[in-house]
């Protein structure tokens, strides 16, 4: 029986779709030469995922030549956001300062970081406050 397919992308598929953000549209080729840095992966791999990708809808293939130029059909701001709340609802049963909590130990941030995290609190509670 085949595995069925969730909604937010494999680690593979984010990390594909992290290098098209970062670097605007690209061929399987541009992909693997990033990829190359990290880890070696053959050809054929590469673009099979990628061509998934489009499948799925993650990606828009554009033929070019003898190629296809693969862009993000998602932004890199919705993909978080869709997979930062199937963890809250999943993993933390919609529990927000469960998850914070979490994340804090996990993340272990510094002055700076906590700093910047109390600033965004701070701003997030004065703009529900005005609704």
């Amino acid at each position: 029986m085949a595995r069925p397919r969730h909604k937010n992308p494999t680690p593979s598929e984010l990390e594909i779709l992290q290098i098209i953000w970062e670097n605007g549209p690209c061929t399987v080729r541009d992909v693997m030469n990033i990829l190359k840095s990290t880890k070696s992966r053959a050809y054929t791999s590469v673009m099979s995922l990628m061509n998934v990708m489009a499948e799925k809808g993650m990606l828009k293939a554009k033929p070019e030549g003898r190629a296809f130029i693969y862009s993000a059909s998602i932004s890199q701001d919705k993909t978080q956001s869709q997979m930062l709340k199937d963890i809250l609802n999943r993993v933390f049963d919609g529990s927000a300062s469960s998850l914070v909590s979490h994340l804090l130990n996990q993340a272990e941030p510094d002055g700076q970081e906590l700093k910047e995290i109390h600033k965004t609190i701070t701003e997030f509670a004065r703009k529900k406050g005005e609704k």
